[in-house]
């Protein structure tokens, strides 16, 4: 039994993914498709504006069929470690190919490019050349691989692909890599057709825009209900005031910890915050992920002992699902969890944590939510509860 692997947030689920999803399917029509889920909170610091099992249900009823927890740890942090965190996963379910979408759906350029990052000794030495010239490290990188390779890549779909990539190659993984070609520009803030970005879709939500043509039918029921992360803004605040030292928290440095503790004075929204606080070094997606590693108490302690996927946590499947589970269970090396007991787990611990941030906001009582069974999308009706 063959398998796909999917990288994803669903924040919201919308057409884009259905034509992933469908195009998979149509190259790979007997292949069991296994998406790993960031949960609550997102890879450039955003939260997800439905909880994560409305995201899985919504998953479950397009075509997925297995849904895996992306841990906060890896969810939340740079490239490189989201996409090493998703791929442990992935690797560990046995899957043959991991398929995202791609701006320039050249996978052999990413292939080369991941493998210059990783075997050209001149790769680093020109990244941290650009990064004294003043650049951040994006653009850094990009600049460094465009002067090695001349070819430019700088789009986000196409890095976070090559960070999948660089995952492959320094693990030994057997996943193969594949591109789809992205079909809406990911920076679009504005809805330009029935296929547009999931950042221009929140924008839409949030001006009370139509979104009807953007979203399946049978998402729509799940959207009647949501939040955005500019309403955790006095939690946030309170953080930082009554913090003494923002260094201890992941990703923010020593340097940036006081502008942080001066401008949050000066500020009555978190996107104040972040425009008074970015910089050439800092970016927005930068600032706005501290933010969230301040807020949820996500400290370098924790993150130096949370390095490592520990378990592979359910959240919802189908019939094919559960059959390609049952089939490659035995080789499976981490704990599968589909149910959390008495289980004790420092980063699974620490996830019900977020949770519990999440639904100050939400009052859903997802925390309960937390130690329900996983939603089973099956001939028997799914667990809502």
């Amino acid at each position: 039994m063959k398998s796909i692997g999917i990288v994803c947030e669903y924040n919201p689920f919308h057409n884009g993914h259905i034509y992933q999803i469908n195009k998979i399917k149509e190259k790979y029509k007997d292949y069991t498709i296994i998406a790993v889920m960031s949960g609550h909170f997102m890879q450039r610091g955003d939260i997800s504006i439905i909880d994560k099992w409305k995201r899985t249900e919504i998953a479950l009823k397009n075509g997925i069929d297995l849904v895996i927890e992306l841990p906060f740890p890896f969810a939340t942090q740079s490239a490189d470690f989201f996409a090493n965190g998703a791929l442990t996963i992935l690797e560990e379910l046995k899957v043959e190919k991991i398929i995202f979408g791609s701006e320039s759906d050249n996978i052999e350029d990413l292939k080369l490019i991941a493998k210059t990052q990783i075997d050209n000794p001149i790769f680093d030495k020109l990244v941290n050349y650009y990064s004294k010239a003043g650049y951040n490290y994006p653009t850094a990188l990009s600049k460094a691989l465009e002067e090695i390779t001349k070819k430019k890549i700088d789009n986000p779909n196409d890095l976070l692909g090559i960070s999948y990539i660089k995952s492959i190659y320094k693990n030994n993984y057997k996943i193969i890599p594949e591109s789809i070609k992205r079909t809406n520009n990911y920076h679009d803030k504005t809805i330009t057709s029935s296929i547009s970005s999931a950042t221009s879709i929140r924008n839409a939500i949030k001006e009370k825009i139509s979104i009807d043509n953007q979203i399946p039918e049978n998402e729509k029921e799940y959207l009647n209900n949501y939040h955005f992360i500019e309403e955790f803004f006095e939690l946030l605040k309170y953080k930082i005031i009554t913090e003494k030292d923002l260094s201890i928290y992941q990703t923010v440095d020593e340097g940036i910890g006081p502008l942080i503790k001066k401008n949050i004075d000066k500020t009555n929204s978190l996107e104040e915050l972040i425009n008074l606080t970015k910089s050439k070094r800092y970016t927005y997606n930068k600032i706005k992920r501290m933010m969230i590693h301040i807020l949820c108490n996500f400290t370098k302690e924790k993150a130096k002992k949370m390095n490592k996927i520990t378990y592979i946590r359910i959240l919802g499947l189908n019939n094919k699902g559960r059959s390609y589970l049952n089939k490659i269970k035995k080789e499976v090396t981490l704990p599968i969890i589909s149910k959390i007991t008495r289980e004790k787990d420092d980063m699974l611990s620490y996830e019900i944590e977020t949770t519990k941030i999440v639904d100050i906001i939400f009052k859903s009582n997802l925390v309960k939510r937390e130690f329900n069974s996983i939603i089973y999308l099956g001939d028997e009706k799914y667990d809502k509860e």
